[in-house]
């Protein structure tokens, strides 16, 4: 979608054409500079160089000379992508209008606008025009409208030349779409409310077709406002618990407008994470997203409490012996707040103090940290409370509130922790005693240097107990990686929550986390799986369920998990805003180009028990072979098909497989829950023949791969090996048995098998081919 951009107040005006203009020779003059400004102008990310479309350097060329032909006088106009299109007048209103939906934002200045000025030019977010202006509202100010051409992102800026109150609001829409639903994220652990209004979320607001608008702050999130004007505007700025704005201070707003809910959140959050330069951490950035690993916090079996007669190093190293036993690869061990002296007495079991001092605790750590982390032999996650009020820190280092702002408190602990064998800092009570003073720059201090020291010592970093503030706020660090969206201990009453929060991280690049849970718990392990994030777990020692456990990790402990969390899908979000009485569904997948298998997880959360839904609703656009997973029955489903599935017990699970033009398809692994997850499946394609490698841990000899085919199918090995091929002509289901070669993988193609004689058609459903629990 080309940019445009007029000199007329008409929305519907069309374009000016520079050719129409009696100065274009004039303006025509100026290409070659044009050229060179147009390619300085796009950002140079991290990574390298931006390459830029001759394209998209026409397109600009074009802007540009429009810009220097457009006559003073009358309203400016720019245009974006999606048909988004800004309008600003000199008599201080400006709009945004979207054409599909067609939507429109108004608001005023309350001034009329001096100095208006359009450019043309490029940021992280790719090519875009700005329309900038001054007016005076109590002082001077600057303000800016950008429209982006490649996504549908309009990005707000006002800024203070001069200290100023803070009395003004920008944007402030006095007109937007209306009588919409909407949903916010409030408090600790930022849970989701389709009800309330919170000034510290952002704001998403969506139809009953799934159009979507999300309003939050762009820069300053931790004092950023998102409220009700008196009138009922629409208003973005700072907390009104900020009196003064200083000398340059610049605030920034995001608007999103799109068709689709999950789309628009994965557009916003992008956007900010573009715009702050995080590097977006793989799923498998680190131990405790790589691996599986046990957690002593809140919730846990150990937590301030240790096994029978055993001391703590020797219930810790208990546990790492059942994994040992079992053959599974224990990723990291989480060490919670017990493990440094809290409070006056300097006590590791004062469970209701701060940090006294943070360096492990003499009992239970008799010589030390690293040593006990050395004996163990596995990577520790370090968690950290608020410092107490008793702590010597509070004379050593520069402190707000309850946190130290301090850098050289932050080197100490990036060192300290580095040094013992820690790969991941856990800052948990961050919205609740973990706070420093509420003003424009302590939080951002606090948050800054922790993050920057964590980085230099290359540890990453966990949030806990957040508020929508701190996700927000992990835009700007790229060693965040993982973050809490639900309270303590998974458990089935945890999962909405866990979803709607998770849908909220994972558009910032932050993997979530279920928190603990037991091994035995196989719905609470299937949705640490599908939430692609860390599995963390709590057994008791002798208690560790291995065959369990593999369904969600390979022998080496390494998590099979999808490309995405698992997040509701856009139906889910207005049954939720609607209160019907009707199971959640959510969604995530496995990419390999063309085809994309899904895994759809559903429950009740009422006395409904079955889930209607169509594939088309859930992101699926060709015919897939649909396998429950727990029953082992599958059918062939299109898009547009409408489904009833009856729940049976707390979850629904269905693997949709994707037909190709061999048609058939491939379920995957179903011994893994993810059972095309890329760390067992690391490739698939399907040209008429089915091309598929596998990839096996230390220890695994053999896998075993289900599909659906029309017909008897053969397979062959490119690499490794492959068993008799089972075939049953009543389910249309086959199993490839599958070893690898000396470098741990099998490549195998799937073809037709040559026999005489025609197969019959695909059945349309299918059922009772396995039937019967799996577990």
């Amino acid at each position: 979608m080309a940019a445009t951009v007029t000199g007329t107040a008409n929305l519907a005006a069309p374009t000016l054409n520079p050719l129409d203009h009696p100065s274009f020779a004039d303006c025509v003059r100026g290409v070659p500079g044009m050229i060179s400004e147009v390619k300085h102008r796009i950002a140079v990310p991290r990574g390298g160089p931006q390459r830029v479309s001759g394209t998209t350097v026409l397109r600009m060329i074009v802007i540009c000379v429009t810009f220097l032909c457009l006559p003073a006088t009358g309203a400016v106009v720019a245009g974006g992508a999606g048909g988004i299109t800004v309008t600003v007048d000199p008599d201080g209103s400006y709009d945004i209008a979207a054409a599909g939906p067609s939507w429109r934002f108004h608001g005023d200045i309350g001034y009329p606008l001096s100095n208006i000025q359009v450019a043309s030019g490029g940021d992280a977010l790719g090519p875009y025009l700005e329309i900038g202006f001054d007016f005076q509202s109590g002082t001077g100010r600057h303000a800016a409208i950008r429209s982006y051409w490649d996504h549908p992102d309009v990005l707000f800026t006002v800024s203070n030349p001069a200290a100023s109150p803070n009395t003004f609001a920008f944007p402030n829409f006095s007109q937007y779409p209306r009588n919409l639903d909407h949903l916010t994220f409030s408090g600790i652990f930022a849970p989701p409310t389709f009800g309330d209004f919170s000034n510290e979320s952002p704001w998403v607001f969506f139809d009953s077709s799934f159009n979507t608008f999300v309003l939050s702050p762009a820069a300053n999130f931790m004092a950023a406002s998102t409220a009700w004007g008196p009138q009922g505007e629409l208003a973005s700025g700072i907390a009104p618990a900020i009196s003064s704005l200083p000398h340059g201070f610049e605030h920034r707003t995001l608007l999103v407008i799109q068709n689709g809910i999950n789309r628009a959140f994965d557009t916003w959050g992008q956007a900010l994470t573009a715009l702050h330069g995080k590097i977006r951490p793989a799923s498998d950035a680190d131990a405790s997203l790589s691996k599986v690993g046990y957690w002593t916090d809140n919730g846990a079996t150990y937590y301030y409490h240790m096994a029978g007669s055993l001391s703590y190093e020797e219930t810790l190293a208990a546990v790492k012996g059942d994994f040992d036993r079992l053959g599974i690869g224990l990723g990291y061990l989480q060490l919670d707040s017990w493990f440094y002296p809290k409070g006056a007495g300097a006590s590791w079991s004062n469970n209701g103090a701060g940090i006294y001092e943070y360096v492990a605790a003499a009992p239970p750590f008799m010589e030390g940290l690293a040593k006990f982390q050395r004996s163990l032999g596995v990577p520790l996650i370090a968690h950290a409370r608020w410092i107490d009020a008793s702590s010597p820190y509070r004379t050593q280092y520069q402190m707000s509130g309850n946190v130290v702002l301090d850098p050289a408190y932050w080197d100490y602990v990036a060192g300290y922790l580095a040094t013992a064998g820690v790969a991941t800092y856990e800052q948990d009570w961050l919205d609740d005693k973990a706070q420093p003073a509420f003003n424009l720059t302590d939080a951002e201090t606090f948050l800054n240097n922790m993050a920057a020291a964590m980085e230099r010592r290359n540890l990453t970093m966990q949030y806990c107990m957040a508020s929508p503030r701190h996700f927000m706020q992990s835009s700007k660090y790229s060693n965040l990686t993982t973050i809490r969206t639900s309270a303590d201990r998974l458990g089935r009453d945890r999962w909405t929550e866990f979803l709607y929060t998770s849908r909220f991280a994972s558009a910032l690049g932050i993997w979530p986390f279920t928190d603990n849970f037991m091994s035995t718990e196989t719905n609470n392990l299937l949705v640490a799986a599908l939430s692609a994030g860390p599995v963390g777990l709590a057994d008791p020692i002798g208690a560790l369920d291995g065959a369990n456990l593999l369904h969600a990790v390979r022998k080496d402990g390494v998590i099979v998990k999808p490309d995405v969390p698992l997040t509701p899908a856009d139906t889910s979000y207005s049954n939720m805003a609607h209160g019907v009485d009707t199971p959640q569904i959510a969604t995530t997948y496995t990419d390999f180009g063309a085809l994309r298998t899904s895994y759809w997880f559903a429950y009740p959360q009422g006395t409904n028990t079955q889930a209607t839904f169509s594939p088309a609703d859930l992101g699926m656009n060709r015919r897939a072979y649909l396998y429950d997973y727990f029953s082992g029955s599958g059918e062939v489903v299109d898009p547009s098909d409408v489904l009833v599935k009856p729940i049976a017990g707390d979850a629904l699970y269905l693997v949709a497989a994707p037909i190709g033009p061999s048609e058939m398809a491939v379920v995957g692994d179903v011994d893994q829950f993810v059972t095309m997850g890329k760390k067992r499946v690391t490739a698939l394609t399907d040209d008429g023949e089915i091309h598929l490698t596998v990839v096996f841990a230390n220890g695994e000899t053999e896998r075993t791969i289900k599909g659906y085919s029309p017909f008897k199918p053969a397979a062959r090995a490119t690499a490794g090996s492959v068993g008799h091929v089972a075939y049953d002509a009543v389910s249309r289901q086959f199993q490839i048995p599958v070893m690898p070669g000396p470098d741990g993988t099998a490549s195998i193609r799937i073809h037709r098998a040559r026999a005489r004689g025609s197969q019959p058609g695909p059945p349309r459903t299918i059922g009772g081919g396995e039937s019967g629990s799996k577990f």
